[in-house]
């Protein structure tokens, strides 16, 4: 599994559909199987090709057919970074085990929604881990299915 990296792949996941919803979380999804996406097979040089730095072409953002998978984690939604980085590990974490069941594409997962600090009052709990773990899973069963 590759992991997005740069703003423009973010936008370029974000633009494309919306596979799955729950109470916190959104799956943007991007197919990578379309004509466009792989690189054609004749490419010559670098001026006969418009996958430079400059173009929109899915190629020049995902140059490795794979599952790409990115996070996204407002501040918005979870203030504290200790929130943020647990979230983004548990969305990498749960992705990885569904890797074989998702198809080629670029993945986002957005947090649309925060969990209520009076529930989980602890920026690390084990409890808020394990809400969003449970939740991830339904996210990722939906869109695997």
């Amino acid at each position: 599994m590759q992991r997005l990296k740069s703003r423009a792949q973010f936008q370029a996941v974000m633009s494309g559909s919306t596979v799955s919803r729950s109470a916190h979380f959104v799956l943007h999804r991007l197919p990578l199987d379309t004509p466009d996406a792989a690189p054609s097979p004749g490419a010559g040089s670098r001026s006969e090709t418009s996958t430079g730095p400059g173009s929109e072409r899915p190629q020049a953002l995902f140059a490795v057919r794979d599952v790409w998978m990115g996070a996204l984690v407002p501040k918005r939604w979870a203030k504290r970074a200790v929130t943020r980085n647990t979230i983004k590990r548990q969305i990498y974490a749960v992705s990885a085990s569904f890797e074989s069941r998702l198809p080629v594409a670029a993945h986002v997962v957005r947090l649309r929604a925060g969990f209520d600090r009076q529930q989980f009052i602890s920026a690390s709990s084990p409890q808020l881990k394990l809400a969003v773990h449970g939740e991830l899973e339904q996210l990722f069963a939906r869109a695997a299915a």
